[in-house]
């Protein structure tokens, strides 16, 4: 048997000012979903982070609480190494993912001691962490992408987002460039890291894809609920699983431009998450890449009749686990 640790950043109670009982709910649900994906799998014991809000933990795994001394990434490290394979879900803000990562597929002298990550490689997760870097290399192999509608005519509102921020947290949408421009500009004086975005008009949608050795599989396509309030605001209200007929033409077109917008990307591997805008005229507009489980994996195993976290482990783990760690 497999030894799975599965570690979710925010119900793990990494968050020392706390964390939002919306984003503790969504932290939780994706831990417990790939959680029990696993454990009904047969194929591994599984051991779980649990914060002091997040406890309990689906039947047959083992709840591990983060000692209160010790930061996030060193627990990450220690667990580690006492598993075979370690499925880590966290945001890419403040380079959290990336820290993890290191954390956990440990590196002397360039060369890889011992491969435990499940999912995307440090070089993926680098880029994607970067909203801008990710539109700018998608653009450069053809993908349309928020850049192409800078210069438009057209482009009557402009959105404002951290860099490396994660779903729609710190995101607002203005109606003139030049107060998108100001906001940018105060954000960057407060040491935040912000981009400037024109505003795709379209249906917001996301994809569940599964990666693994350079093969690419839609999974599903999502609606994604976005609200905007009287000031600008944009927040993330929730998402509908699969809402497109696998045989949709929607459907198929996705299906080529996931492939290309992933091979353009080296190193995305297991489950991996797309946002984008169908734009009505235009089809898909790429948003953002989210190299890990997104909110749209909850559920969707029953969805497709699959057990997709076992799929993911017999994709992405053919090496052995163990080396000189």
């Amino acid at each position: 048997m497999m030894r799975v640790f599965v570690y979710e950043h925010v119900s793990a109670g990494a968050l020392a000012d706390g964390a939002a009982d919306d984003l503790l709910a969504a932290g939780r649900a994706m831990r417990d979903a790939v959680a029990h994906d696993l454990l009904a799998s047969g194929e591994a014991t599984v051991t779980v982070a649990a914060g002091p809000r997040a406890a309990a933990v689906p039947s047959g795994a083992r709840a591990l609480a983060p000692p209160a001394d010790v930061a996030a990434v060193d627990f990450v490290a220690q667990q580690a190494r006492l598993h075979d394979r370690v499925w880590v879900i966290a945001p890419e803000c403040g380079g959290v993912l990336a820290q993890l990562q290191r954390a956990v597929d440990v590196r002397r002298d360039g060369a890889l001691r011992a491969r435990r990550w499940i999912g995307c490689d440090a070089g993926a997760i680098a880029l994607t962490s970067s909203k801008h870097a990710t539109l700018t290399l998608a653009a450069a192999h053809g993908i349309a992408t928020p850049l192409a509608y800078a210069a438009s005519p057209t482009t009557r509102r402009w959105v404002v987002k951290p860099d490396d921020g994660a779903g729609a947290i710190a995101t607002r949408l203005h109606n003139t460039h030049a107060a998108a421009r100001d906001d940018v500009q105060a954000r960057r004086q407060h040491g935040e890291s912000a981009v400037l975005e024109a505003w795709v008009a379209g249906e917001p949608l996301s994809l569940s894809l599964l990666c693994a050795g350079g093969r690419v599989e839609l999974l599903g396509v999502n609606r994604q609920s976005i609200a905007i309030d009287a000031v600008g605001i944009v927040s993330f209200e929730g998402v509908q699983i699969d809402v497109l007929a696998h045989d949709d033409a929607r459907f198929a077109t996705l299906r080529g431009w996931a492939r290309t917008l992933v091979r353009a990307m080296p190193g995305l591997e297991g489950y991996v998450g797309i946002d984008l805008v169908w734009h009505p005229q235009r089809g898909p507009v790429l948003i953002e890449v989210n190299p890990r489980v997104t909110m749209a994996y909850v559920g969707l195993s029953a969805r497709l009749g699959r057990n997709l976290a076992a799929e993911v482990l017999a994709a992405t783990c053919t090496e052995p686990a163990h080396g000189d760690a």
